[in-house]
């Protein structure tokens, strides 16, 4: 048998972290059983579904290098076969015709509210003749009245539904459109799918998706429902937890790498490990070691996996990812030194490639403008003929390197009987426009000897009194 998994988003916004957690593990059990990973748009629901939520989904599972080996396939381009599956359904006496009217039903439901039982369909239709006008008419899946559904879940294990308990759900709705739970079962047994892996909010749909594939004598896939993801507070994850999206995190600086690492272990382990290579995952995952509890986001943790991958991908790699995010901050990343040796630098330092940004844009800019107040207070009590002379001990530098500044600057300060870091700082601030940045003798290194003058002078400029 070959493994087949499927993604199956519904176009109806973003993809958020809960659907690229069952996207990745649907993706590691397929690859790790050498098998097929099937991208499915779910866009059925013709009101909320548009183009751009799409595209969305298609960019996110891009960044995440989530690639699929079918797809992606749309619902709205199956309604021929949709309609096929109906008509044969009906004809076999697995579907009826259901002329109840909204109103009807709803008077139904009131009553039996009334009565304190469950709200169901009474099921009139059900053995009633076709109408001779279906154009207003539902179409109805004809669920077993007796017995169990047993669900033999790979997550949650033994799981039975009484088939009294459930309803002659709708599977067509009057304008002739599949609804859900048919659709999914048609997809599902036309393509294969021999694992369904997937969020345990589905867990109830799943013996109503049993019962119409029994009823069409197709195999059973076998399921596995994950629990959700819950923000830090316990509650089901939402906006207010923070950024929820997959491109929201990439816009935020964080690396594919860290997110899917991330991600894996929020509901899956092996062992105490906690660094996972994509390779490493695909080897190791399995989906019955899918936790039982939910996971909780934690914020601290994905900091945490960015920075690691920051400091240990190749440096050219970083570069690379780093250059639109200096674009975005109005720099050119031509327009100084070579970004491989700035993320050399900052790769210590910053968490997220927006954080590098920012920390590294003085380095390609001409001009920069000191405006923090506690950067301001350092220039304005510098050692003024200190810093004066660091400036012409720099400018009469033969060879600019870091070993060279390093020792020209310690030898001003020894001069001026200051300790290294009171010298260290003014300069740090007058060329970084910052209290932060990378050892004072590399940055200046780096950052050149022109630019690394022109501000030098400005900040004495800063310091000079005005007439």
């Amino acid at each position: 048998m070959t493994v087949r998994t499927r993604f199956a988003p519904s176009p109806t916004g973003y993809l958020h972290i809960g659907g690229a957690r069952t996207a990745l593990y649907s993706w590691l059990y397929a690859h790790r059983h050498h098998g097929v990973f099937v991208l499915r748009i779910e866009d059925t629901d013709l009101e909320r579904s548009t183009t751009e939520s799409v595209n969305a989904i298609l960019e996110a599972m891009d960044f995440l290098g989530l690639s699929y080996d079918e797809g992606p396939f749309y619902q709205t381009k199956r309604f021929d076969r949709y309609r096929e599956v109906l008509k044969q359904m009906l004809a076999q006496g697995h579907a009826y015709y259901c002329t109840c009217s909204k109103e009807e039903l709803a008077e139904r439901r009131a009553a039996q509210e009334a009565r304190k039982e469950k709200p169901r369909y009474d099921r009139r239709c059900r053995n009633r003749p076709a109408p001779a006008d279906v154009s207003r008419a539902v179409i109805r899946f004809k669920n077993p009245l007796d017995g169990d559904v047993v669900v033999n879940d790979a997550v949650k294990g033994r799981v039975t539904f009484a088939n009294d308990e459930l309803d002659d759900l709708i599977i067509a709705r009057a304008d002739g459109t599949p609804t859900y739970n048919f659709t999914v079962v048609v997809d599902d047994m036309d393509m294969n799918i021999t694992h369904v892996i997937r969020g345990d909010d589905h867990l109830t749909n799943t013996p109503r998706q049993i019962n119409i594939l029994r009823a069409l004598d197709a195999p059973l896939p076998v399921y596995a429902h994950i629990p959700m993801i819950l923000g830090e507070d316990g509650a089901r994850l939402s906006k207010r937890h923070g950024a929820v999206s997959v491109m929201q995190y990439h816009d935020d600086g964080y690396l594919p790498e860290a997110l899917l690492n991330y991600l894996v272990r929020l509901g899956w382990s092996h062992g105490d490990q906690e660094i996972f290579s994509r390779e490493e995952m695909t080897g190791l995952f399995d989906i019955e070691d899918i936790h039982r509890a939910a996971a909780s986001i934690n914020p601290k943790k994905l900091l945490w996996l960015n920075q690691h991958y920051l400091k240990t991908l190749p440096v050219a790699d970083v570069a690379q990812r780093l250059r639109p995010f200096l674009v975005a901050r109005g720099v050119d990343p031509e327009h100084g030194p070579q970004v491989d040796a700035v993320v050399e630098l900052q790769r210590e330092r910053a968490k997220t490639l927006v954080e590098m940004a920012e920390l590294s844009r003085f380095f390609f800019v001409d001009e920069i403008e000191v405006t923090e107040p506690k950067a301001r207070a350092i220039l304005a009590t510098a050692p003024q003929p200190a810093l004066q002379a660091a400036t012409g001990a720099l400018e009469a530098l033969a060879d600019w390197n870091a070993a060279a500044i390093h020792d020209r600057l310690t030898a001003v300060a020894t001069e001026y009987a200051l300790p290294f870091g009171k010298l260290a700082q003014p300069i740090r601030v007058a060329v970084a426009g910052s209290t932060v940045s990378p050892p004072i003798d590399t940055t200046l290194s780096l950052l050149g000897r022109t630019r690394t003058l022109q501000r030098l002078r400005a900040a004495l400029a800063f310091r000079a009194p005005t007439t």
